[in-house]
């Protein structure tokens, strides 16, 4: 069991089932923050096999992945990650637009807790400080979340 924060409950994975779809692209930080949440969900208590990981090529093909797993009933919540770094053309910014629209549309619609984590961000020195170092890692974040929002369903 963990606690996010002091003031947060302490949070327990037992018994719960998660998928983790992780894109491939700029690697590094992808792999970072699939390390981070799987290993955030284990110490939390999820046992190995109720954590499943896809990995997906890039940010773009998260969401068709994330709506087929969510489809499936297997899951008491789902966490998508990825890493996304601006470049000189509007291409970042549509693709990150679109994976938010259709992650937002396949939480609602399957009333499943959809963590988005696939980050839009100007360099690698953001991409750094939020998938690899552990003070603000967005893969622990979106895994306490993740618990978080499964026990809350629970409870509705």
């Amino acid at each position: 069991m963990l606690r996010a924060h002091k003031s947060q409950p302490v949070l327990s994975a037992d018994g719960l089932r998660f998928a983790v779809v992780g894109s491939r692209y700029n690697r590094r930080f992808a792999d970072a923050l699939v390390n981070h949440a799987t290993r955030t969900l284990h110490k939390a208590g999820a046992d190995r096999a109720d954590v499943k990981v896809v990995r997906v090529p890039g940010g773009f093909e998260i969401p068709v992945v994330v709506e087929r797993l969510a489809a499936s009933g297997h899951f008491d919540a789902i966490i998508a990650l990825g890493v996304i770094i601006r470049g000189e053309t509007a291409h970042a910014d549509l693709i990150g637009a679109s994976i938010t629209r259709e992650l937002a549309g396949t939480a609602v619609r399957h009333g499943l807790p959809i963590i988005h984590e696939a980050l839009l961000l100007q360099n690698e020195e953001q991409a750094e400080v939020r998938c690899v170092k552990p003070e603000h890692n967005r893969g622990t974040e979106a895994a306490l979340t993740a618990i978080e929002m499964a026990r809350l369903m629970q409870e509705l």
